[in-house]
């Protein structure tokens, strides 16, 4: 009976799908019977007709959609480690806790920060900060997310924006199953920034200050008691003008430097050679080195060395590098500049002096603002503080380094590699 009932349906399905057809058919045989056609020829041709239209295989299959099947419930635990997958890229150190405040899930940057938490266990075993826990213990009483600014000693100073929010999973209807995503944003480099700025401003203030003071306290001895004095006025007015050139150099260098920082980010793109370059900055500096006693002794290659850059930038770098190693290795009587273009190597000029080195200590902040090893003896020597800080910026913009290395009693090297 199942096998009849299916064939009927299949049968019902065929008459709709061709209808159209057929009833062209019915239409076209009545047609033939008015016109007194031979009935029983207009029979058979219209059965001829209807039968094969309904046993040819139809011009479109009828897509059968399945019923749409009841979703299956999500495990809340399945779903918190598929979201997790995607924080696991993130170079923010990022938790996933409890309650309780236990870890149930950290991502590396977390184990590489502040070393792996045991999974289950407190926060509390690597985050003793009281203000952080008791921010962690706010959320969990009133459920909105908060924030507080926390830092670590070791293994270095580090400052982070330390955030908790509860995470939203609709799968999770108990309120003591509630889970809260504890995230650490670095802002070291930032509150760095922002002190270099503050000591920045502070030391500019500072160096102008100096200079400034004398000026007014010349201007007002010139005015008074040395009125009438001739040769008084003539010195005064000596040191006026080396004050004024100080703060012009000054300035010179502190707008060089404002101009280096709009443009860093664009790479120079037109090629230089060093050879002629760097006789042209050792013949501008030969009378200075002649004033110090100091021999400025040149070692090029044969044929060309291009590199990509602005040749006046690459002028200043090497100017202020050979300079200073005249003044301040002038006890050794001798400055080597040697340009290096080994095959398969980078291009490397290395400035050397045998002067009386700098103390380890000091190496790494050589490239700040206004940070002198000597300040009286860099002053002595009319340097600003900022023209360390100038190449660093130049070769940045360059994507080349400034290598120091340097030892006591035995001098001092500058290498600028491309």
């Amino acid at each position: 009976m199942e096998d009849e009932w299916s064939f009927v349906r299949k049968l019902a399905v065929r008459l709709r799908q061709e209808s159209a057809v057929l009833i062209l058919a019915t239409l076209i045989a009545a047609l033939a019977l008015i016109e007194g056609i031979n009935t029983g020829a207009v029979f058979w041709i219209w059965a001829i007709v209807v039968i094969v239209t309904l046993l040819r295989p139809p011009l479109v299959e009828r897509v059968v959609v399945p019923s749409r099947a009841e979703p299956a419930p999500v495990d809340p635990q399945a779903l918190l480690g598929t979201a997790f997958a995607g924080l696991a890229a993130l170079d923010m150190p990022v938790l996933i806790i409890d309650r309780e405040a236990s870890v149930l899930v950290q991502n590396a940057a977390v184990e590489k920060a502040f070393g792996a938490f045991p999974i289950g266990a407190h926060i509390s075993s690597k985050l003793r900060s009281p203000g952080l826990l008791d921010m962690v213990r706010e959320t969990f009483a009133t459920n909105l997310p908060n924030q507080i600014e926390h830092s670590e000693r070791l293994p270095s100073e580090r400052v982070y924006i330390v955030r908790i929010a509860p995470i939203d999973l609709p799968q999770i209807e108990k309120e003591e199953d509630a889970l809260f995503l504890l995230s650490f944003r670095d802002i070291s480099e930032l509150r760095h920034i922002d002190r270099m700025r503050s000591d920045f401003v502070a030391n500019a203030s500072h160096e102008l200050r100096t200079p400034l003071a004398s000026l007014r306290g010349f201007i007002e001895t010139i005015q008074g008691p040395a009125k009438s004095d001739a040769k008084a006025q003539q010195r005064f007015l000596g040191i006026m003008l080396d004050q004024t050139t100080r703060m012009s150099r000054l300035v010179d260098d502190l707008l060089s430097l404002s101009r280096l920082e709009l443009k860093s980010h664009i790479a120079p793109d037109q090629k230089v050679d060093l050879v002629p370059l760097l006789g042209h900055v050792r013949d501008s500096l030969l009378p200075l080195a002649g004033d110090l006693d100091v021999a400025i002794d040149l070692h090029l290659p044969a044929g060309k060395v291009e590199v990509l850059g602005d040749r006046d930038e690459l002028v200043q770098v090497f100017e202020n590098l050979i300079e200073n190693a005249c003044k301040y290795g002038q006890e050794g009587k001798a400055v080597e500049v040697s340009l290096l273009n080994e095959p398969g190597q980078a291009v490397e000029v290395v400035i050397s002096d045998k002067g009386p080195g700098i103390p380890a200590e000091h190496v790494p902040r050589l490239t700040e603002r206004f940070y002198r090893v000597n300040v009286e003896d860099s002053r002595s020597k009319k340097g600003t503080g900022l023209g360390l800080a100038i190449v660093k910026h130049i070769l940045t913009r360059h994507r080349a380094r400034l290598i120091v290395k340097s030892e006591v009693g035995k001098g001092t090297d500058f290498t600028v590699r491309f």
